[in-house]
């Protein structure tokens, strides 16, 4: 069972439904570490107090807020916790909402939200009552030191959480100008062509991280002792003739998006021990 993130109840009206909380998700990323460039040492970030000089253990750290430059004022673990709202124990649902009426843009992380074993009977007629209506429903829960807005969702295992952006905090989309520039009745219907020809079933297993495994080829090729050629990158330029070039999509079959793969290329490198050794020419005597 993975680690849970968050365990408190569930409230759907007068129910109370006992749930824990775990990742749906994580980035999965090649991580690089910090050398030093002259002995190739990692290098680290160790805790160090600049007025007492030395290290700092652990149990020595103390959380302030500093309200003016350099000045704190200082929190226990027992006054933060005083101070956690009824979010941070129950996560009352506040309404239920069409989920095709919030913009992807709002979401953030994702959790799946699961039963304590004595909450399991309550926990299915809520799943089970969410599909049938069509509902997802709106709560808030406090964790990681702040008050998320959520939204529940019901699918085909259970329930997903997703936590979600203020308002306030979706930043305006810059102005693009397009409500001035005029598309040719033609030009759209090709274009509406050209979607429907690359149209297909969702399948997230077919999309794969590219970069990534041209990380991984390199690191590989690297440890082999192998000199790596990166592939040439697609040369592009903006469109002159916009509908010359519908024409053209539309004409030419696009690769499988299985085929379409950032390759690199390795050869063995050619190092002085590697090459041969030189006789030496001694003058006859």
């Amino acid at each position: 069972m993975p680690a849970s993130s968050w365990k408190g109840f569930l409230a759907f009206g007068l129910i109370s439904i006992p749930i824990r909380l775990s990742p749906a998700a994580r980035t999965e990323r090649i991580s690089f570490n910090q050398l030093h460039k002259v002995c190739h040492t990692r290098l680290k970030q160790p805790l160090f107090c600049p007025t007492c000089n030395r290290m700092v253990e652990r149990n020595e750290v103390e959380k302030g807020y500093e309200y003016e430059k350099d000045q704190y004022l200082l929190f226990s673990e027992e006054e933060l916790e005083a101070v956690e709202p009824e979010s941070a124990r129950t996560m009352e649902i506040l309404e239920f909402v069409k989920l095709a009426e919030i913009d992807p843009i709002y979401f953030d992380a994702s959790y799946y939200l699961a039963p304590e074993d004595e909450g399991r009977r309550a926990y299915q007629l809520l799943l089970a009552a969410m599909r049938e209506s069509g509902y997802a429903a709106i709560a808030k829960v406090s964790m990681h030191n702040r008050e998320y807005v959520v939204i529940i969702r019901p699918q085909d295992k259970g329930l997903t959480l997703h936590t979600m952006f203020y308002a306030n905090e979706i930043r305006a989309a810059a102005e693009s100008g397009v409500d001035k520039v005029e598309v040719k009745e033609q030009e759209r219907a090709l274009a509406e062509q050209l979607i429907k020809s690359l149209a297909a079933p969702f399948q997230p297993e077919k999309y794969h991280d590219t970069y990534q495994a041209a990380l991984q080829e390199l690191i590989d090729a690297k440890s082999k002792g192998m000199e790596v050629t990166a592939a040439p990158h697609v040369a592009r330029a903006p469109v002159i003739d916009l509908m010359q070039a519908l024409k053209n999509s539309l004409a030419a079959k696009p690769a499988p998006v299985a085929e379409r793969k950032t390759l690199i290329h390795a050869v063995p490198k050619s190092t002085p021990t590697e090459a041969p050794a030189k006789k030496s020419k001694r003058k006859a005597g």
